[in-house]
C-alpha cells in the first residue's frame, strides 16, 4: 500500500527532490482510496501547504517540530526505550524484519524511524500491514495529540496514520501522556526533556520484532497497559 510511503515521505526533512513531485503523491492518495475523506482532505491541504511554502521556513519548522525535544520525536523506541541498552536489541531485530521484506537500511539510519517504518509496511500485505500499525499506535496517537495541542501542520501525518489502524488507542494513557507535557518550548527546557525518562517508560512491552522468527506473529512493539 503506497499510502503509507507517501505519509513516511511527508514525515521526511523537506527536500526538494521530494517536494517537487508532491502532486504525484496526491494523485496517489486519492487513486488508493484508502483513507477517509476527513483525513484524506486534511494531507491535501498540508501538502498544497508544502508545496507553495518557502523550502527554507520548512526546514527550519520541520527541525523545531521534531529535532528538539522527546516529545514528537520520530523514532519509535526513545518512546519506549530512551537510551536503555534494550533500545539496541529492538533496533536488530526490527532491522531483521526489514530484510525480510527486502528493504536494506543504509549506514547510519536508525531502523525504528517512523518515515522508515512506514516504507517497510508500504512493502506488505494490506491487512499485515494494518496490524502491524497498529502495535504501536499509542505512540502514534501521543504524537498526534502533542503536535495537534500546538498548532503543528503535521499532526494531520499522525491522525491519518490513527485512522488507518484497525487498533484504538488508549485515551488514558494519552491523556496522561499529554498532562506530562512541558508548557516551556524554550531550547533550554526541550534539552532538559531529553534527560527525562521516556514517556512510556516503565510500561510492560514484547521484546521487539517476534516478526524474526514468525512474521504472521507481528514485530510486537506494542505498549500494552
Amino acid at each position: 500500500m503506497k499510502t503509507f510511503k507517501v505519509l513516511g515521505l511527508l514525515m521526511s526533512y523537506p527536500k526538494p527532490e521530494w517536494v517537487s513531485h508532491i502532486d504525484e503523491c496526491s494523485l496517489l492518495l486519492e487513486q488508493e482510496g484508502f483513507l477517509p475523506k476527513k483525513h484524506l482532505h486534511a494531507l491535501l491541504a498540508l501538502m498544497g501547504e508544502l508545496k507553495s511554502a518557502d523550502l527554507y521556513d520548512l526546514q527550519e519548522d520541520y527541525v523545531s517540530t521534531f529535532d528538539r525535544g522527546r516529545s514528537h520525536c520520530l523514532h519509535l523506541f526513545e518512546h519506549i526505550h530512551g537510551e536503555s541498552r534494550d533500545r539496541g536489541q529492538a533496533m536488530v531485530n526490527l532491522a531483521s524484519a526489514y530484510e525480510e521484506k527486502g528493504l536494506f537500511i543504509e549506514q547510519g539510519e536508525l531502523p525504528d524511524y517512523i518515515p522508515l517504518f512506514l516504507e517497510f509496511l508500504s512493502l506488505c500485505p494490506t491487512d499485515e500491514a494494518i496490524a502491524l500499525l497498529g502495535e504501536p499506535i499509542d505512540i502514534v496517537a501521543t504524537i498526534a495529540a502533542r503536535l495537534q495541542k500546538r498548532d503543528s501542520r503535521y499532526a494531520v501525518l499522525f491522525h491519518a496514520l490513527v485512522a488507518l489502524s484497525r487498533v484504538k488507542p488508549s485515551e488514558d494513557k494519552i491523556e496522561e501522556v499529554l498532562a506530562q507535557m512541558p508548557e516551556d518550548t524554550s531550547l533550554e527546557a526541550l534539552d532538559k526533556e531529553w534527560e527525562e525518562a521516556a514517556a512510556f517508560a516503565g510500561q510492560p512491552i514484547q521484546s521487539a520484532c517476534g516478526a524474526c522468527q514468525a512474521p504472521s506473529d507481528g514485530l510486537q512493539i506494542k505498549v500494552t497497559q
